[in-house]
């Protein structure tokens, strides 16, 4: 399998203007600069918002592989990818995870979802620290 996304930019750092668009088309051209980067309320995205989203997706992706490998299906997952940066390093990325998932304790999703934040693709290639939050709902 091979994915591909591209970059695009035209002008300077802080006043150029930029486009991002993925293989499957999702994205498709849409906006990032510096402003979407480093300052909040502004129209477009940035390659943390990015990280963040792909890291949310990843990793509930692992917890559901996980809970079917277990004999379970959860009737939802819900995961919040907090990414933080201090200067220009990202320091760290949270994952908090709320989930129904019939027949299993919140014990057991406990630790399902905390082996999942150590194996999902996106934890393995990621060199900071990662922690998770996990709500079972019943």
């Amino acid at each position: 399998m091979i994915r591909t996304a591209k970059a695009h930019w035209e002008g300077n750092l802080k006043e150029g203007t930029g486009t991002l668009s993925t293989q499957s088309g999702v994205l498709d051209n849409t906006n990032y600069s510096f402003k979407t980067r480093f300052e909040e309320n502004q129209k477009g995205t940035n390659p943390e918002e990015l990280l963040a989203a792909a890291h949310a997706g990843c990793f509930t992706m692992a917890v559901t592989s996980m809970l079917n490998a277990k004999g379970f299906t959860p009737t939802k997952l819900n995961t919040e990818a907090t990414l933080t940066m201090e200067g220009l390093n990202i320091t760290g990325m949270h994952l908090n995870i709320s989930g129904a998932v019939p027949g299993i304790t919140a014990e057991e999703f406990s630790t399902i979802t905390k082996d999942a934040e150590k194996n999902c693709l996106i934890s393995k290639v990621l060199n900071i620290p990662i922690t998770s939050e996990v709500h079972f709902e019943i």
